[in-house]
């Protein structure tokens, strides 16, 4: 399959000790581009390693148009309407796309996510990121073993911990990960073990990942390696089996998963599109992926692993189009699709644009008078 590894791409560094001016290589398959335009979406991705925040989206000569912005270990990306979460080091922030259907800026950008309100939560390790029916956030604080919500007045409101956990207590014992929303309520999760010990889940990364039912505390699937970003779509419940390299879907009858595509990398970040899966994939570098079954499958498949974007098709389990980045970057965490906008781009804090950008509601005349 042919493909393009040039394309615009626009950075900002928000760490002033931080210089992205490294060695990477961004590129796509032919069809990708056409893809996006086929579905009318466009695709966000973060990864930690790098505090990169990434917008996929087609600029208008046709071409794939890469935006970047850096953010402290960027990590769960949620989108609903016009807004955007991101998870980063030790806040969340909630983007809103501040332009009207029509409006465009530079003539390309069809959408303009800005950083409008700051959650400061302390460093949580905070992982997937949703937005409740009441527009409250809800976020799986990892170090916590819990789902939380963020809070006016502390770092955060814990609200549902597995039922094997005894405490609320900064010691990521089963290292939760994965939340899956239904209709703005939180609904599955996913875990690395059932550990109720400071770091218990690193002995358990080979087979020891569960998916549980945040209704009952239930779990419906175990036996899993490392699983991720669990996610509801037409009305199957999906999830990452991220050391087996595996994307695939949980028989809640049988409590049993059931693989559809290998793909060659530790897997996280889950999105859909008709009838696509967008997934996530990482080199397995680090020590807490090494040692997985997904070693002994890219071994067989003898194929080096990848980092980036794979597009799997849902009826037939195989990748038909790919973005994939070489180089310094080595990881992605998360993967969100952006319905009918064609080219996003987000606002940092590092230049003056955020400053510069300045929109407004419409005048409300009454708006006084409901405070009183």
């Amino acid at each position: 399959m042919k493909h393009v590894s040039t394309m615009e791409a626009l950075v900002e560094n928000t760490a002033p000790n931080q210089t992205p001016k490294q060695s990477v290589t961004y590129s796509v398959s032919a069809g990708f581009i056409p893809l996006l335009a086929r579905l009318n979406i466009s695709v966000a991705a973060t990864s930690y390693q790098s505090g990169k925040f990434y917008l996929l989206g087609r600029n208008p000569k046709g071409g794939l148009m890469l935006h970047e912005r850096l953010f402290p270990k960027a990590m769960g990306l949620h989108v609903e309407g016009n807004t955007l979460l991101l998870a980063t080091l030790f806040q969340i922030q909630r983007f809103e796309n501040v332009l009207e259907k029509g409006q465009f800026i530079n003539h390309t950008y069809d959408a303009c996510y800005v950083p409008r309100i700051t959650h400061t939560t302390g460093v949580l390790d905070a992982h997937d990121v949703g937005l409740l029916a009441n527009g409250e956030i809800i976020f799986v604080n990892t170090r916590y073993n819990c789902l939380a919500t963020t809070s006016p007045r502390h770092s955060f409101t814990p609200v549902w911990k597995p039922p094997f956990i005894s405490q609320i207590i900064n010691e990521d014992r089963c290292h939760l990960n994965g939340l899956a929303m239904e209709r703005g309520w939180p609904r599955y999760v996913t875990a690395v073990s059932r550990s109720d010990t400071i770091d218990g889940w690193r002995d358990r990364r080979t087979n020891g990942g569960i998916v549980l039912d945040v209704e009952t505390g239930e779990i419906v699937c175990n036996d899993l390696s490392m699983p991720h970003s669990p996610r509801l779509f037409k009305e199957k419940l999906w999830v990452l089996n991220s050391g087996t390299g595996e994307l695939g879907w949980v028989d809640r009858k049988k409590a049993k998963f059931q693989p559809l595509a290998f793909c060659p990398g530790f897997l996280r970040g889950l999105a859909f599109a008709g009838r696509y899966a967008f997934v996530g994939l990482s080199k397995p570098r680090y020590e807490r992926f090494e040692g997985l079954p997904l070693d002994d499958r890219l071994k067989a498949a003898d194929s080096e692993p990848w980092c980036g974007v794979q597009v799997i098709d849902l009826e037939t389990g195989i990748c038909v189009e790919w973005f994939r980045i070489d180089g310094a970057i080595s990881e992605i965490y998360d993967v969100a699709v952006i319905a009918k906008v064609a080219c996003p781009m987000s606002l940092g804090f590092a230049s003056d644009d955020i400053k510069g950008l300045v929109t407004h509601g419409d005048l409300d005349a009454t708006a006084l008078k409901k405070t009183k």
